[in-house]
C-alpha cells in the first residue's frame, strides 16, 4: 500500500471514527483502525465490537492499493501534530507503515487487515430517511434519561420505535423517562422497536452536526446509519423494552404552569444544600406558589419559593432534583407545565406549546 494526500483528508476521517477506539482492549487489533486505500479513496474503520464507524475520504493519489490496520490514536496524534496544509505519504513495507511529511518520518507497527472484525451486511428489513436535524433533536431530548450500567441491560440504551407516521425515541433508567416524537408521513404499518446501546447513541450524537438527510437501516441485530461520508453501525440490545405507556400518568388533575428559568434557578439554589447522595428536594404546592425545601445530614437547610399559576390541590411531594433539572433543561420554551396527580404518583414535565416531547419523573420519599 502506498498513497499521498493532504493532512486534512487524513485527519478528518480519523477524528470521525476515533471515538469508538477504546484505550484498553481485550483484543490488540481493536486499538487499531483499518485503512483501505484504492482508486483515490481512503476508508478508515474503527470498532469496539459493539459500534463500528467507517469514514471515507478522497485522497490525492493511491499508487499501490491495499489495506492494513495501524494504532488509531497514534496515527491521529501524528496527524494533529503536523502543520496545516502539508502533504502526507503513507507506504507499507512488510509489517511496518511509514508516514512521512516534510522532514518528519514515523514508522508504525501494524496488524493484518484480516484480523480486523468488520460488519459487512446487516440484513436490513426496514429502511427510512430522516433529516439530520430531526434525528439529532430526538436524541438530544431523550438521551440523558438512559441508564448507566444497569443490570436491566435493556435500559442501558435508547428505544427507537417506528410506525403510526412517526419516529419515537424513549429512554428511561427506571426513575425517570424521556419521550420525543418526530412526524414522518412515510412511516406506517406495524410498529417496530429497536434498542440502540448507550455508546452508540452518544457516538451518533457526535456525528449529527450538519444539514441534509440520513439513511437508517434496521436489521434484526444491527442498526446502520449513513451520515454524509460516514457509516455508523451498531449492535442492538437484545431485550424487551418496558411498556413505557404504563408509567405515563393518564390523568393530570393538578397542573402547574411556571417560568422555566425561575423554577430551574430556584431548584439549583435549593440543591446546594440537598443530600449529596440522594439529591432529594421537597416541593410544596399551595396557592400561587411552589415552596422548595432541601436539607442534608449536617442539619443544613435551604428554602426557596417560585410564583406559579396553580389552582389544584395542596400537596407535598419529593423528587430527585437532578432529574427535575434535566427535564427542565430539555424544555424548549420560556414556560413549563408540570402535571401532578397525587404525592405518590409521577409528575409529567413538558412545554405547553410542545405536544411531541414529555418527561416523567417518579417521586421519592423524604
Amino acid at each position: 500500500m502506498k498513497l499521498s494526500t493532504s493532512r486534512e483528508s487524513l485527519l478528518k476521517p480519523l477524528q470521525a471514527v476515533i471515538g469508538v477506539v477504546e484505550r484498553r482492549q481485550t483484543m490488540p487489533v481493536l486499538a487499531n483502525v483499518l485503512i483501505v486505500a484504492k482508486e483515490g479513496n481512503l476508508a478508515i474503520t474503527a470498532t469496539d465490537l459493539e459500534v463500528e464507524l467507517l469514514a471515507n475520504s478522497v485522497v490525492d493519489s493511491v499508487e499501490v492499493p491495499g489495506e492494513i490496520t495501524v494504532p488509531g490514536r497514534k496515527l491521529l496524534d501524528i496527524c494533529r501534530a503536523l502543520p496545516e496544509g502539508v502533504t502526507v505519504t503513507m507506504s507499507l513495507k512488510g509489517d511496518r507503515l511509514t508516514v512521512k511529511s516534510g522532514h518528519s518520518k514515523f514508522v508504525l507497527a501494524t496488524l493484518p487487515a484480516a484480523e480486523f472484525p468488520v460488519i459487512d451486511d446487516i440484513d436490513a428489513d426496514r429502511e427510512l430517511t430522516i433529516s439530520q436535524s430531526d434525528l439529532g433533536h430526538l436524541l438530544e431530548k431523550t438521551h440523558f434519561s438512559m441508564a448507566q450500567q444497569d443490570v436491566r441491560y435493556y435500559l442501558n440504551g435508547l428505544l427507537l420505535e417506528t410506525g403510526d407516521k412517526q419516529l419515537r425515541a424513549v429512554a428511561t433508567d427506571g426513575h425517570r423517562l424521556a419521550l420525543c416524537d418526530v412526524g414522518m408521513d412515510a412511516l406506517d404499518g406495524a410498529k417496530t422497536q429497536v434498542i440502540v446501546p448507550r455508546k452508540g447513541v452518544l457516538e451518533l450524537q457526535r456525528l449529527l452536526d450538519g444539514e441534509g438527510d440520513v439513511q437508517i437501516s434496521l436489521g434484526a441485530n444491527h442498526i446502520r446509519i449513513e451520515v454524509g461520508d460516514i457509516r455508523f453501525t451498531s449492535k442492538l440490545i437484545d431485550g424487551r423494552f418496558p411498556d413505557y405507556d404504563r408509567v405515563i400518568p393518564a390523568t393530570k388533575s393538578n397542573v402547574v404552569r411556571a417560568s422555566r428559568d425561575a423554577l430551574r434557578h430556584a431548584l439549583q439554589r435549593a440543591a446546594i444544600l440537598s443530600n449529596e447522595k440522594y439529591r432529594g428536594v421537597r416541593l410544596e404546592f399551595k396557592g400561587k406558589c411552589i415552596r422548595i425545601q432541601a436539607n442534608n445530614p449536617d442539619q443544613e437547610e435551604a428554602e426557596d419559593e417560585v410564583e406559579v399559576a396553580y389552582g389544584g390541590d395542596e400537596m407535598e411531594i419529593g423528587f430527585n432534583v437532578n432529574y427535575l433539572l434535566d427535564a427542565l433543561a430539555a424544555v424548549d420554551d420560556d414556560n413549563v407545565e408540570v402535571g401532578l396527580v397525587d404525592p405518590s404518583s409521577s409528575c409529567v414535565v413538558r412545554a405547553p406549546s410542545d405536544k411531541n416531547c414529555l418527561y416523567v419523573v417518579m417521586p421519592m420519599r423524604l
